[in-house]
């Protein structure tokens, strides 16, 4: 691989797929389709039978079938489901043959007269509409019947070309003779529903009038849920100060209104060719072998309701792809392993991230190369508004926080603290939409649980355990890093939750305080503590009991802590059992009003453990006391296993000391 290929594949933010489709390349004997809806390529093999072999990104082994050798072969595409394909062999009529059974073929003529079918599409497995220069035709296919219905039909004025979108499913019809008329129409089943027709502005209106917009420059895409019509204008570039291509967005809203609001500008003029890769649009430049990113959630000027956008990324080649020999072919000596020319002529682009070469025969998808991006978007503000908005990008942001936080230095807590309000504010977005699902689910008018509407979700969430496992572990356990600049990025991090109202999780508090007792910082723990700094809990209590040996006043601090804890009263009489205060612990029960039904034999072990006989006789008689109060009888019932302490008992003070009271 040259030098040059090899800095490009380091760089490249674009890859085309490892494991391609491959498919017999395009010769005077093979013809080679491809269906969008689908994602299928057809190799067509004529000679006596057509030979027909489909592969698919998706499908691990292909299909094959042949069908009668009935004239050339215009479109061919299966129904979903795969059961039915349909032919078009000539400008009136579509030819069906059943998959599955006998292969007899069966036609269907377009109804209108004196029209010309510019193609058809699949909108159901058993639903196919025409699309005629004079309107569209739709037809229920009755694979058993070997029949075609009409369904319905819709006339328009001249239909230049159109362009089908399996979203809906749409289809979108060129009308007038500058072709500038879009007609949105919605395929329902069993019927057909015109939407809103709108305008592309056209600059300059040709006298005679002729085609302006053509079928080329239109498409459709789906970025962040929402469904837009992408048209490409072409502009002449006399000098470099002249604006240069520009791509137009129009949203075709769920009512049915279009409207344009986000212009691509392109900075350059030639062949463009479209791709939508994880909501990105990649708009392919063959002459200078570059492709440009946009987002249209990122850096946007607005002009009015229209907002304007420059590429997000510098613009690079697609990584380059290595083209092995296929399988079964001999390596002779001459053989070798050779590089795909990338942006070729014969590259052919499809919705919404297909790329084909129909003289190499290959199909690929094209992908994102997310690690290699943290190195093209210095700005690490932008870089992670960017990452928050792609998919599987979790252990590229974490590792983005890793390096952020790797040079230690305070002048980057400013940074830091806003990539955690960034990262926090998609990850409370995340908890309330989860909490809205849990509660439509839940809920319903008669017990019935409604169906709930989940909103696409277009971010990436970082919890809190991944933070603390993937970032901030390993960042608090750096022996090359201050522990007062570790410590700030702790508390910014657990201050950035608590913006969100997002509740710290445990083991963030417990990462704080082991830092500052492994470098001996008791007087910053004690003030954290002392002013509530770190939210009260029983794990974080249970962790400063542990550290009396190293810092004595850690005790009554989880002491305090447990008491402002209105459900830890079982904790704090196990510290204080653990520690030999039974009398404080006796005192504390019955200040909260436990006396009746706490456990005689927990306090007695514990009294006849701290060798005080004196002690263990006032915890006796105390229980003696309560059992004449609850039982008009002093003595333990059989259930609370307190005989070893009766004799225990008996032992130290002797059967007069025993007496029952009265």
């Amino acid at each position: 691989m040259a030098g040059s290929e090899i800095l490009e594949q380091e760089s490249s933010y674009l890859e085309l797929c490892r494991t391609p489709v491959r498919f017999e390349e395009i010769s005077s004997v093979n013809n080679v389709f491809f269906d969008e809806a689908n994602k299928q390529v057809f190799a067509v093999r004529a000679g006596g039978a057509v030979g027909v072999v489909v592969r698919g990104l998706d499908e691990k082994q292909p299909i094959s079938f042949r069908l009668e050798d009935k004239g050339e072969i215009k479109s061919i595409k299966l129904s979903p489901g795969n059961r039915i394909v349909a032919v078009q062999r000539s400008g009136k009529s579509v030819d069906f043959c059943n998959l599955m059974g006998e292969a007899t073929e069966y036609s269907q003529e377009c109804r209108g007269r004196n029209c010309y079918v510019l193609g058809f599409c699949w909108t159901s497995p058993n639903e196919i509409v025409f699309i005629t220069d004079q309107g569209l035709e739709l037809y229920q296919v009755q694979a058993e019947k070997r029949s075609v219905k009409l369904i319905k039909s819709m006339g328009t004025s001249f239909v230049n070309w159109f362009v089908f979108s399996s979203e809906g499913p749409t289809l979108l019809l060129s009308l007038t003779p500058l072709g500038n008329v879009l007609q949105p129409v919605l395929a329902k089943v069993g019927n057909l529903v015109k939407l809103t027709k709108f305008e592309v502005e056209v600059p300059v209106i040709p006298k005679p009038p002729r085609l302006c917009l053509t079928e080329p420059d239109v498409t459709t895409a789906v970025i962040y849920g929402q469904l837009y019509v992408v048209v490409l204008r072409h502009r002449v570039r006399t000098t470099p100060s002249q604006a240069g291509s520009e791509v137009w967005l129009y949203h075709l809203s769920r009512d049915g209104h279009t409207c344009k609001i986000h212009v691509l500008q392109l900075n350059s003029t030639g062949c463009f060719a479209t791709n939508v890769v994880d909501n990105l649009v990649v708009i392919h430049h063959r002459a200078s072998k570059t492709s440009m990113v946009f987002d249209i959630q990122l850096k946007k000027v607005s002009e009015g309701p229209v907002k304007l956008h420059q590429p997000v990324l510098p613009s690079l080649p697609i990584c380059p792809f290595t083209i092995q020999p296929r399988a079964g072919a001999s390596l002779g000596a001459g053989t070798a392993v050779t590089t795909c020319e990338l942006y070729s002529t014969s590259w052919i682009v499809f919705r919404p991230d297909i790329i084909m070469d129909a003289g190499l025969g290959y199909l690929w998808s094209l992908r994102l190369r997310l690690p290699r991006i943290v190195a093209t978007l210095p700005d690490r503000l932008q870089l992670v508004d960017f990452l928050l908005l792609r998919r599987d990008c979790r252990p590229v942001l974490l590792n983005v926080c890793s390096q952020l936080l790797s040079g230690g230095q305070a002048g980057g807590l400013a940074v830091v603290s806003l990539v955690f309000d960034k990262l926090n504010s998609v990850y409370k977005e995340w908890l309330e939409a989860d909490k809205s699902d849990a509660a439509a689910l839940d809920g319903g008018a008669g017990g019935r649980p409604p169906t709930p509407h989940k909103p696409v979700r277009s971010h990436a969430v970082v919890d809190q355990w991944e933070m603390y496992t993937s970032v901030l572990v390993p960042f608090a356990e750096s022996k090359t890093i201050s522990y007062k600049f570790v410590i700030a990025v702790l508390m910014e991090y657990i201050r950035s939750l608590t913006q969100f109202h997002i509740h710290a999780q445990h083991y963030l508090y417990e990462l704080v305080i082991n830092t500052l007792v492994r470098n001996n910082a008791f007087y910053q723990l004690h003030q954290l503590l002392q002013y509530h700094v770190l939210s009260d809990s029983k794990k974080l209590a249970c962790l400063m009991l542990s550290l009396e040996s190293f810092y004595p006043p850690a005790h009554q601090l989880a002491l305090d802590m447990l008491k402002r804890l209105s459900t830890a009263n079982d904790e704090i009489v196990e510290v204080l059992l653990s520690k030999g205060r039974v009398l404080a612990a006796l005192r504390f029960v019955r200040a909260s009003g436990g006396a009746d039904i706490m456990s005689a034999r927990k306090f007695l072990e514990a009294a006849s453990h701290v060798g005080d006989s004196l002690l263990f006789f006032c915890v006796f008689k105390f229980f003696e006391q309560r059992n004449q109060r609850l039982r008009n009888s002093p003595h333990f019932n059989p259930g609370e296993h307190c005989e070893p302490f009766v004799e225990y008992f008996k032992k130290l003070f002797g059967e007069d000391d025993f007496t029952p009271l009265q």
